[in-house]
């Protein structure tokens, strides 16, 4: 009708609909083919569950031909999941123990990324429904077929109904990152050799696009792979690049002082003109990459000996773009043309390009296979709570035990302040839907053509309400949703919700007591202690390199340097660690402090950024050795850092007793970082200007500086 406004739904709802729709369709047909075509309660009840797994109760993130190339790799998985279970059902020590080791295995994976962790809670589901009564392993076939089915019908519905809008891609991201770059370097070329600012501003936006936390789930580069390293390789390399362009000190006045400076920038800028096409996915029109490295190589020789210090950090300054720049163009030639552009990489700094695949997942499981790494303290503690749940609802024959189990599954949370939470609407919402399909069991009795007219409207209304309302929401329209399931499955009475109600309530304590057993506050602790330890690997890295700068220049390979794998290892941890603590439900006294830790895991990526390109640059280049004078400075400013690092992490330990109040960072008179040594050579000047910007990162931790800048972390 004309003049009537259009009514919009927000687009949570949008979202929860069109999943809602798919998993409905998909789960009901195969429910219906099966029980009423076949005859099969068997087959139908696997049917409507392994949609219901792999599509309610999973959040596999991306688009929908995403998610069913993702379903097709996963059915082999499904299919050994539930052979297993229903093999060791028949004893509960054989379930529950299957349950320890699978409820583990597949928590675990969430190390892969985000489409393992989103698929991990429907395939724990896979092996759950076949370990409970009846213990039949002569109706294997049945299950698998039901399962297959139902998994085919998700797979359509999702590749085929009501697409999700598109997401822009990470590569996408970057190479638009890689045109603000390509600007950058531009304007600083012409006659000016300064940034407007609306340039200096599209830098920083571009940098900030590319941080994890504001790209979707789908599109971050977060599994093991070397064209995911690469990727995520690219996008530090070009968040480092758009920090540095800004920056630079301006041309010193003289007689062309800086001649190599602004070819070295014109070969940025054409670097990253090559790295926004490549990521695009077309073929560059020359090499870019290679003329870089000749116009880094030219600015690595180093300016005349006579050059003044003014010159000197300008000097620096662009050597440390370029080299931002050389390692953008080497991580995206990898990142799309895989071990193919590892030919390009220089040792050490891509080591991951010629590595193969199972070493580098094996890496990714060996480096969180220990209790400080939250991906292993939640998969120990899901894997417990399973097991446990499946011992008592085994013990003492629960009816529809496998309630027990999903309420545990889905109620646990990683903390015991959220799940005690969830617990409590969660049994509000059980307890409203259990009174609802008692009073409609009771007035329907056993005519299961009401129930099968009302399944599927009721599932729609269910998966389309639960994810955007909550989980009281969820809880209640599943109860009705498994009540009309299972009374079509068998004849039931108003007992069935009861039975509802006590399974939920048995599942959701034993989730609560293993929440506060096991590591209760989640990532609120974890997360303090692991960037603590990442500050004292900084300060161990810090020492050794300046160590090294400082014993007569000799350059050793960065990655034998002491600290440098323990460093590479703590900063993983601790972005884990801030991964989750930002899902999580932030405690007063944490919220309350104010703590900046995006700066202080940019902290951990600008010590190990600095110590590669000071140690190990991409061109071998015979570079002065720094006299005794300037060696003398750098060692000590080191220390200075390095002591200051020690003082932050110990602050932010939350086993330590350090006392209150603002630790002491800069101190004019002493530090030392303006200071002009006799016979400063450009190694000087790079190692003296990579310690003062830790130096920035610390007051930026301390909440000491007031610009607010964002780097590259």
């Amino acid at each position: 009708m004309a003049g009537v406004p259009r009514v919009r739904l927000p687009a949570a709802y949008r979202a929860a609909a069109r999943r809602s729709v798919r998993v409905t369709l998909a789960g009901s047909a195969g429910f219906y083919l099966f029980l009423y075509g076949f005859g099969s309660a068997v087959a139908a009840t696997y049917a409507v569950f392994a949609a219901v797994a792999m599509a309610g109760l999973s959040r596999i993130p991306g688009t929908g031909r995403q998610r069913a190339a993702m379903l097709l790799r996963l059915v082999p998985a499904c299919w050994v999941l539930i052979t297993i279970g229903t093999y060791l059902a028949v004893r509960t020590w054989s379930a529950a123990l299957g349950m320890l080791v699978v409820g583990f295995a597949l928590a675990f994976t969430a190390v892969g990324g985000p489409r393992p962790a989103g698929a991990a809670p429907g395939l724990q589901l896979m092996y759950i429904l076949p370990s409970f009564p009846p213990y039949d392993p002569g109706s294997l076939g049945e299950r698998l077929a039901g399962a297959t089915t139902g998994l085919a019908l998700l797979v359509v519905a999702e590749a085929l109904l009501l697409p999700d809008p598109p997401t822009v891609p990470y590569r996408e991201l970057a190479a638009r990152a890689a045109d603000s770059a390509q600007r950058c370097a531009d304007e600083l070329t012409r006659a000016s050799c300064t940034l407007s600012d609306g340039t200096s501003q599209e830098a920083g936006e571009a940098s900030t696009g590319l941080r994890s936390s504001l790209v979707p789930e789908a599109e971050r580069p977060a599994g093991a792979s070397v064209r995911d390293r690469a990727l995520t390789h690219t996008g530090l390399s070009l968040r480092t690049l758009l920090s540095r362009l800004p920056l630079l000190p301006p041309v010193p006045a003289g007689p062309d002082p800086s001649r190599a400076g602004l070819d070295a920038l014109r070969a940025v800028r054409d670097a990253a003109e090559e790295t926004a096409v490549l990521l695009r996915g077309r073929a560059p029109a020359g090499d870019a990459h290679a003329e870089l490295l000749r116009a880094r190589s030219a600015l690595a020789a180093g300016p005349a000996a006579d050059a003044s210090p003014t010159v000197l950090r300008r000097h620096v300054a662009v050597l440390e773009a370029a080299d931002a720049a050389l390692a953008m163009s080497t991580a995206a030639w990898i990142a799309v043309r895989g071990r193919a552009g590892a030919a390009r990489a220089a040792p050490g700094r891509f080591w991951y390009a010629s590595t193969p695949a199972p070493q580098l997942w094996w890496r990714r499981l060996e480096g969180h296979a220990g209790g400080r790494s939250v991906f292993f303290q939640n998969a120990v503690r899901i894997s417990l709570a399973l097991a446990a749940a499946r011992v008592i609802a085994g013990a003492d024959s629960l009816p529809h035990g496998f309630w027990v189990l999903l309420a545990t599954l889905t109620l646990t949370r990683t903390t015991v302040r959220q799940t005690r939470s969830t617990v409590r609407v969660a049994l509000t919402g059980t307890l409203i839907g259990a009174l609802i399909v008692a009073g409609l069991l009771a007035l329907v009795g056993t005519d299961t053509t009401v129930y099968a007219a009302a399944l599927p409207p009721l599932m729609l209304v269910a998966f389309t309400l639960g994810p955007v309302k909550g989980v009281g929401w969820a809880q209640a329209m599943f109860t009705l949703v498994v009540a009309l399931v299972f009374a079509q499955l068998a004849p039931a009475t108003w007992q069935l919700a009861e039975v509802r109600l006590l399974d939920v309530l048995t599942g959701s304590a034993i989730g609560a007591v293993f929440g506060l057993l096991a590591w209760p506050r989640g990532a609120q602790d974890e997360l303090r202690r692991s960037v603590a330890v990442m500050l004292r690997s900084a300060a161990e890295t810090v020492v050794a390199t300046t160590a090294q700068l400082a014993a007569g220049g000799v350059r050793k390979p960065v990655l034998a340097a002491p600290g440098h794998h323990s460093l590479q290892h703590a900063v993983i941890l601790a972005e884990s660690a801030y991964a989750q603590f930002q899902s999580e439900p932030k405690e007063p006294a944490v919220t309350s402090a104010g703590q900046d830790w995006q700066a202080t895991l940019m902290a951990g990526h600008h010590t190990l950024w600095g110590a590669v390109r000071l140690l190990a640059p991409p061109e071998p280049v015979d570079v002065p050795p720094l006299g005794r004078e300037p060696a003398a400075t750098v060692t000590r400013l080191g220390d200075r850092v390095a002591g200051r690092m020690l003082l932050v992490s110990a602050r932010l330990d939350p086993s330590g007793d350090t006392p209150e109040g603002p630790v002491p960072l800069r101190d004019p008179e002493s530090d030392g970082f303006a200071a002009e040594p006799p016979g400063a050579t450009t190694l000087y000047y790079g190692a003296a200007a990579w310690l003062d910007s830790l130096m920035t990162d610390l007051e930026r931790i301390t909440g000491q500086s007031g610009d607010g800048r964002a780097g590259p972390g």
